[in-house]
């Protein structure tokens, strides 16, 4: 009887679900590895060929050989960047002058100096991998997308920085022609939205337009981070998932096609705008993929999604499993969304299709019950406001994004009339910077909590059990949860 349960065939979509679940191990593994050389292609043909065979004949018995299979693979993976980063090695403590693309919108630290991730590294005619992070008192205009020479001593690094420069001295700024184009664009709107709507509502309104968080006044940040609204501001899988929908159902009844069609250009349109972040090279992977199986009536479980993205994502930059915090929230969040959203509502409510508001504020609370693990861990903080900051903001926020948009589009169009256009979003964007705020004021909004790893592993364990009790009760098939629906 033993021997005839192995032998039960395992879909191969799940086959495939395990191998990435073995490549994310490798990646993240490697990692922690020292003394060990995994760089030969060997571990790639291994892997390849092992799982090869078992697709061949998909048994029970063979998903621990599968995960092994990926883990091998991931290993190999892994390894090609570890050994290109090890140049960093010879170079911490030498100054010298390092140019850079600057791969991400600059923002200002705790110190009121410039924050620059540089990435496409070279120094001295000679290329060097990864991204670093520099941080410099100059008061030089540098964008996304510029070239820059920075010059200072290189310490080591944290997270996925192989290396960082503090207190850099800015050489050069190039801005290349025709440089970034989309983030030209957003500063563009944005400066048309500004026009419209005054400060800081009008920078609240673009943070949830396009996620441009950093454009956020430090007062207004906190406030926001207290309040548990962080994630609303951020380039993140809730601003384009929004958007997604909103595309997607204006054309439904039009053409399924036109519908699909609207819904991937505003895909591509948000990952330029915003820029290829951890959290957005998952978001929009994951919202392609479900607009995808929605266009051709097919269905994708949620796990083998999760899966899948998480691998293709590392396959793509293995760094972003090195302690990046924005992709290991990215991915929990899905996981709340995907998977014990679903399930709580219809544990909850029963068959009935959530309306918009119910739907917005389910994913969302789950989001915050699936995050919160880590988000403790990290910060050693968690927010006791954060539902009723939710609940009072949530369902305003598409409202906010379309009275936003309106605004920018009045401006460019009226500009005589642009403050009576923006007038509406103003008065709502107000009255969210007015909850944040009285809400991170109170005393008691957030709490200060140190928990260990194996807390951290009690505390999945549990929601894990939740999810299986409610499925088992319910009987709700994940298949039928879609992120674009």
């Amino acid at each position: 009887m033993y021997g005839l349960r192995l032998r039960k065939r395992v879909h191969i979509s799940w086959m495939i679900a395990l191998l990435c679940l073995g490549v994310v191990i490798g990646v993240v593994a490697v990692r922690y590895i020292s003394g060990v050389i995994l760089f030969s292609a060997a571990w790639l043909f291994c892997g390849v060929t092992v799982f090869c065979f078992t697709a061949w004949k998909p048994y029970v018995g063979f998903v621990p050989v599968v995960i092994m299979a990926g883990t091998m693979m991931g290993l190999w993976r892994g390894s090609i960047d570890q050994v290109k980063l090890t140049v960093y090695e010879r170079l911490i403590g030498v100054t010298m002058t390092i140019e850079g693309r600057v791969a991400e919108d600059v923002d200002l630290n705790s110190r009121n100096e410039s924050v620059v991730r540089l990435s496409e590294l070279s120094a001295k005619g000679h290329a060097l991998p990864g991204t670093i992070y520099v941080t410099t008192k100059s008061t030089a205009d540098i964008k996304r997308g510029d070239r820059v020479r920075m010059k200072g001593k290189v310490a080591d690094g944290f997270g996925t920085f192989p290396a960082t420069i503090y207190q850099a001295h800015v050489v050069q700024v190039q801005r290349p022609e025709p440089g970034d184009i989309a983030r030209q664009v957003r500063d563009w709107f944005a400066d048309a939205i500004r026009t419209a709507i005054p400060e800081p509502q009008a920078s609240l309104g673009i943070g949830y337009l396009v996620g441009q968080r950093r454009a956020l006044p430090p007062e207004l940040d906190d406030a926001l981070r207290i309040a548990g609204l962080t994630h609303i501001v951020v380039a993140s899988g809730y601003n384009l998932t929004i958007l997604v929908r909103f595309a997607r159902r204006g054309f439904e009844k039009v053409s399924k096609y036109l519908s699909a069609l609207s819904a991937a250009t505003m895909i591509a349109s948000f990952v330029a705008i915003t820029g290829l972040s951890p959290s957005m090279s998952r978001a929009g992977l994951v919202a392609g993929l479900s607009l995808l199986a929605w266009y051709y009536g097919r269905k994708f479980h949620p796990i083998v999604l999760l899966l899948f993205a998480a691998a293709v994502t590392l396959v793509i930059n293995p760094s972003f499993g090195w302690n990046d915090l924005g992709w290991q929230l990215s991915f929990t969040a899905f996981a709340g969304v995907m998977i014990v959203a679903p399930l709580a509502q219809r544990y909850f409510f029963g068959d009935k299709k959530p309306g918009n508001i119910r739907q917005i504020l389910g994913e969302t609370m789950a989001a915050q019950i699936v995050t919160f693990p880590i988000l403790v861990l990290v910060f050693g903080q968690f927010s006791n406001i954060a539902v009723l900051a939710n609940i009072l903001v949530l369902p305003l926020v598409p409202l906010a994004m379309l009275l936003t948009f309106i605004a920018g589009i009045g401006s460019l169009i009226l500009p005589s009339f642009a403050a009576f256009i923006g007038y509406p979003a103003s008065w709502l964007l107000e009255y969210m910077i007015t909850v944040a705020r009285y809400l991170s004021s109170l005393s008691w909004a957030q709490t200060d909590l140190v928990i260990s790893w194996w807390q951290i592993v009690v505390m999945y364990s549990a929601i894990a059990a939740a999810c299986i009790y409610m499925w088992r009760k319910t009987k709700y098939n994940l298949r039928d949860s879609n992120l674009v629906e």
